[in-house]
């Protein structure tokens, strides 16, 4: 038996949060799995010592916009596969990695923001749709699944410090709470409130209200798990105090047979 940690965390530029001691935190925490939404970077914009951090295998997947989107893998152990789309092909804004471990399948997403516009919010739901298929497909397999990243939807009213407020707000509006109504009655669970049943904790602050000092925050960045795993996941938790970006890294501690 072995126990993994595996962090998610939306930097909001990677090239940004490296200046603010970024590669300096991963080798404090020593996660065994990072994965990171919004690099904004293109292919070229990597930065070199990202390519090679010592005991990591590092993977990006890049939006075909310019400074908009993107994710990142950093890895102690080689997934045995890997893919840089969602299964059906949809996503073209470098929005997801899926990872292959053997004992389970990894879903790094940054989920669309449905704030900018109507046309914004379809899309939104759509990537939603087209992600609940590639999920229950999976999972009707009998495959183990990690879901994690940046869902842009709080949940329940507990999830944000001011609902009433936000409730025709895109990310907290009734039909995107009721997709993860959707996600977690298909059998995948919010490992956060496997252990944590208060209000109160955050993962996002806007940052030109200063809301984190006063933490009006946001729970928008999630660890979904399969059903099958439930009794594998020891520990959930959100690093609040890890500051660079609006967001801040949260993360689960898994419990896996033998060595990934």
């Amino acid at each position: 038996m072995q126990i993994i940690r595996l962090f998610t965390w939306n930097v909001n530029g990677l090239r940004a949060i490296c200046r603010k001691g970024f590669l300096d935190w991963l080798q404090t925490e020593r996660p065994d799995i990072l994965c990171i939404q919004e690099t904004k970077l293109l292919e070229n914009q990597v930065p070199p010592e990202l390519k090679s951090i010592p005991n990591y295998h590092s993977f990006f997947s890049f939006s075909n916009k310019k400074g908009y989107g993107g994710v990142g893998l950093f890895t102690r152990n080689k997934p045995a596969s890997i893919n840089f789309r969602l299964p059906v092909d949809f996503d073209d804004e470098g929005r997801s990695i899926v990872a292959d471990y053997g004992k389970f399948i990894l879903f790094n997403i940054y989920f669309p923001n449905g704030k900018a516009s109507k046309e914004r919010l379809k899309y939104k739901f759509e990537f939603y749709d087209v992600f609940l298929s590639a999920v229950n497909n999976l999972k009707s397999q009998g495959k183990k699944i990690v879901i994690c990243g940046d869902v842009n939807t709080a949940h329940k009213e507990i999830d944000l410090s001011r609902p009433k407020q936000n409730e025709k707000v895109s990310g907290f509006l009734p039909e995107e709470r009721a997709w993860i109504d959707k996600l977690v009655s298909s059998g995948f669970l919010d490992t956060f409130r496997l252990f944590h049943d208060k209000g109160g904790h955050y993962s996002w602050w806007d940052l030109k209200t200063r809301a984190r000092e006063r933490n009006v925050g946001w729970r928008i960045d999630y660890f979904f798990v399969s059903d099958k795993l439930e009794d594998q996941v020891r520990s959930a938790f959100i690093l609040k105090e890890v500051a660079g970006s609006d967001h801040c890294p949260v993360g689960i501690e898994l419990i896996v047979d033998g060595r990934q």
